[in-house]
This record gives structure tokens, sequence and C-alpha cells, in this order.
């Protein structure tokens, strides 16, 4: 599929209960952050009066890359792999590891596009792979 500037590789998407990502916090403290998230991730969630609809969000979008590169998780893309980083606007911005970005070469894209949104309950997250066009 072409798009403006580009052609789309793969896409991935994901949905994450909030409750689920506040349960397993509150059982198992900082080693559940420190698996699943960056310390980037981690101050800005946890900068908040709610830290969770954020964690869930940024969960849901290391699962739809994951869904995207067609890896799962794993050794070439582990789950801090993609820390979500986050404009003033609000826009997020994904930043890959080395192996995250190698396994988006091999996929043939070059760029990476997320969307993240969130209810009183649920997460989501929508990435597309893309390559650019010049």
């Amino acid at each position: 599929m072409k798009i403006d500037g580009g052609q789309v590789i793969a896409v991935g998407i994901d949905l994450v209960e909030i409750a689920r990502i506040r349960s397993a916090h509150q059982k198992h403290g900082a080693a559940f952050l420190d698996k699943i998230f960056t310390p980037t991730e981690q101050a800005y969630c946890l900068a908040k009066a709610n830290p969770y609809p954020s964690l869930a969000a940024r969960f849901a979008a290391k699962e739809a890359m994951s869904k995207a590169l067609g890896t799962g998780i794993g050794e070439d893309f582990m789950l801090t792999s993609l820390s979500v980083h986050s404009l003033e606007t609000g826009e997020p911005v994904p930043v890959l590891d080395a192996k995250a970005q190698a396994s988006i070469q091999r996929k043939g894209a070059t760029k990476v596009l997320l969307s993240l949104t969130h209810t009183d309950d649920l997460a989501q997250a929508f990435v597309v792979l893309v390559r650019e066009t010049i």
C-alpha cells in the first residue's frame, strides 16, 4: 500500500487492560517496571498522578511493534527494545535499540509511525512500518 512519500511495509496493533498493568506493578514493584520499561519511560509515566494509562499504552506499543516486525517478543525484539518518548505536544516518539533497528531494516522499512490512545480501562497502540521514498 502506498502513502504520500512512502510505502506501508507492516502494521501492528495491541490493546491492554490498564488494570492488568496496575496489578502487575503493585505485585512485583520496580522489578516489573525494569523488565518492561526503559528508565525514560518510567520517569515520564511515574511523574503522572495516575501512571497506569501511560504505562499500559507503552506496553501496548511494544506488543504492537513486535507484531509489525513479525518477531514477537524474544531475542530480536525485547520489551525494552522500544522506548516511547513524548514530545511537549504529547506526540509519542518511538526510539529503538540496535536490534530493533536491524529488524526494521530487514523488513525493508525506514520509519516507524506510532499512535497511542486510552480510556479509563483500556490502552491501545498502533504501529506502522513505512519505507520512505525520496
